[in-house]
């Protein structure tokens, strides 16, 4: 009669197929933080993009007239006109004023993670003018405080005159 052979791991091989799976955890780590991180920021391109039909709303009810607002505050406290006091009942969901990567939690103490451009206060949006600029498509209305999205390397999202979105360079970080 034949023998009954067991078969069973070996610890060699027991060593490759964890090492193959950690191998494996290690590649796909990165790419799923890049995608949560891309998801965020997408995220925060909605919320500014929800901000400027707020924006557009305000400036229906005052004459096409831009609002007057401090560019930010440093603690919510401040009794200051700023985007998330000025456009609450235009935008009445205030979680479109945190942008969703601002890990740092800017909005909880300043009441945005988003930077006004007080350039444009009190300036008719049919007749802009930043830094000798006129072009609508250029005029930054709204951006990121810091640069939240890392993996787009040190770029903010920006909200321009005409209700366009898109990524800038972020001058202010410092980082």
């Amino acid at each position: 009669m034949p023998a009954l052979k067991k078969s069973a791991f070996t610890l060699v091989e027991m060593l490759v197929v964890i090492a193959v799976i950690g191998v494996l955890t290690a590649m796909a780590v990165p790419v799923s933080m890049r995608m949560v991180q891309k998801g965020r920021s997408t995220a925060c391109l909605g919320n500014l993009r929800q901000l400027g039909v707020a924006l557009n709303l305000y400036l229906g009810e005052h004459n096409q007239v831009m609002p007057v607002l401090a560019a930010g505050r440093s603690q919510k406290s401040e009794q200051l006109d700023v985007i998330d006091t000025k456009l609450r009942e235009y935008a009445p969901d205030e979680r479109i004023f945190c942008c969703p990567a601002d890990a740092g939690k800017i909005a909880e103490t300043t009441g945005t993670s988003y930077h006004w451009n007080s350039a444009l206060n009190g300036q008719s949006i049919l007749s802009l003018n930043f830094l000798n600029n006129t072009t609508p498509t250029t005029i930054p209305v709204l951006a990121d405080k810091e640069g939240f999205h890392t993996h787009c390397k040190s770029k903010v999202n920006i909200l321009t005159a005409d209700g366009r979105i898109s990524q800038g360079l972020n001058f202010t970080t410092t980082r």
